[in-house]
């Protein structure tokens, strides 16, 4: 690779990277996802990597998975299976902070279970209707459901994209990763509580919600609950968890099935179906690929690594990584920082505990800040929607106390595994 290539390649990364930073490349109207596509197609003009290098560097295996399991999700949105489950909850005659409780455990389970995003996009507007109608402050409940998605789901291999890209590019078994994270990931739920009840003691009611833009919008399509769609997605989605537990079949393969079958209905159209594929994420995943890959092939990365060993950071030891992970995900987000740092770990008998501090530390940090997780985004910009401001500060207020008790917890869990 020349000088100027080399250049060219280093500029195309941190500009790429800078956007998932911002959550747009400053002076363009480019977001992420459009970061990342233009970014890989820059690698590929400038002579970072080569069209067939490009296309073996998008991992079809994580995609194929991530594509899956989106379709699995989004069956149960189509069925109105979610906006069932969040009347139900709000519904409940306890008192507010029962009422929260109640909340978390709903979204830690169905986001360990379910993917996290697409449980956040269809709860989220229910919640703030749902709330408003019982005359309650929508912002605790939202957070406290945003905060249990990110913990929750880092217990479980199907629980977030970040960790599928984990599983797969580390090789865990799901048995093997629930054993490393899902302990942790229950016992942040009753902390996410403790920290909301804490903060909100008193606050509950409307009255002290924190100014909005204008009354509440009428935004939250009305989706009727389909029994027959409900059962049907719970098997599927049974059987892909049995499958991968006592299986040795591809993941991707046994997602895509359970995608193929969901989407083969008499009733449901597939576009419906689709409609909650995360798209934009698949593309923006995708893109990263072809970016790291190019910037794999300056061989930059490995001295890094080897800077940071020299410093005594070594990525292949759980804890270092745990911290590193941390940090990075609150910069440039957790997909980005598991998959720029996943194709530098030598996992071997250590695959289980390297996968648990990736897990734990993207999924936990996550609640730092707005920008911290995708879930975060989600709740905030619909909440707008709505008509139910939260601020950065006010996200913040919650999100530090609740990501500095559960990463300790996590901290602790980590240093005692390894």
């Amino acid at each position: 690779m020349s000088d100027t290539t080399l250049d060219l390649t280093l500029g195309i990364f941190i500009l790429v990277y800078v956007a998932m930073g911002f959550g747009t490349l400053p002076g363009f109207k480019v977001d992420r996802t459009g970061a990342a596509i233009v970014g890989a197609l820059a690698m590929l003009a400038v002579g970072s990597i080569t069209s067939k290098a490009g296309w073996e560097a998008i991992d079809y295996r994580t995609i194929g998975l991530l594509f899956g399991l989106m379709v699995v999700s989004g069956a149960f949105a189509v069925s109105g299976f979610y906006a069932w489950t969040a009347e139900r909850v709000a519904g409940l005659p306890v008192s507010p902070p029962l009422l929260l409780a109640v909340l978390i455990g709903v979204g830690g389970l169905l986001s360990a279970l379910l993917t996290n995003d697409v449980v956040v996009v269809a709860m989220t507007p229910l919640l703030v209707s749902l709330t408003l109608a019982r005359g309650l402050n929508p912002v605790p409940f939202l957070l406290a459901f945003c905060f249990a998605a990110n913990t929750g789901s880092a217990g479980t291999l199907i629980g977030s994209p970040q960790n599928m890209i984990v599983a797969q590019g580390l090789g865990l078994s799901f048995n093997g990763f629930l054993k490393v994270a899902l302990l942790p990931a229950l016992i942040s739920l009753p902390i996410v509580w403790g920290v909301l009840v804490l903060m909100y003691r008193g606050r509950w009611q409307l009255a002290a919600a924190p100014t909005h833009d204008g009354p509440p919008e009428a935004t939250v399509e009305e989706v009727r609950f389909d029994t027959h769609e409900t059962i049907k997605a719970t098997v599927i989605a049974v059987g892909v968890i049995v499958a991968f537990v006592f299986s040795h079949w591809p993941r991707e393969l046994i997602a895509l099935s359970a995608a193929g079958l969901l989407l083969l209905s008499r009733k449901t159209p597939s576009s419906e179906t689709l409609k909650h594929v995360d798209g934009t994420l698949l593309l923006l995943i995708m893109g990263l690929f072809v970016v790291n890959a190019g910037f794999a092939a300056t061989g930059l990365p490995q001295k890094i690594l080897e800077g940071l060993s020299d410093a005594g950071i070594n990525l292949n030891d759980p804890f270092s990584l745990f911290l590193v992970s941390s940090v990075l995900s609150d910069i440039v987000g957790n997909n980005p920082t598991v998959m720029l740092l996943v194709p530098y770990l030598h996992p071997g008998d250590g695959a289980n505990a390297l996968g648990a501090a990736l897990a734990l530390g993207t999924g936990f940090s996550g609640n730092l800040i707005i920008f911290g997780s995708l879930a975060g985004i989600i709740v905030v910009e619909q909440a707008a929607s709505c008509g139910i401001k939260i601020t950065f500060g006010e996200f913040a207020r919650a999100g530090v106390p609740v990501v500095l008790a559960t990463m300790a917890l996590a901290a602790v869990w980590i240093f005692f595994m390894t």
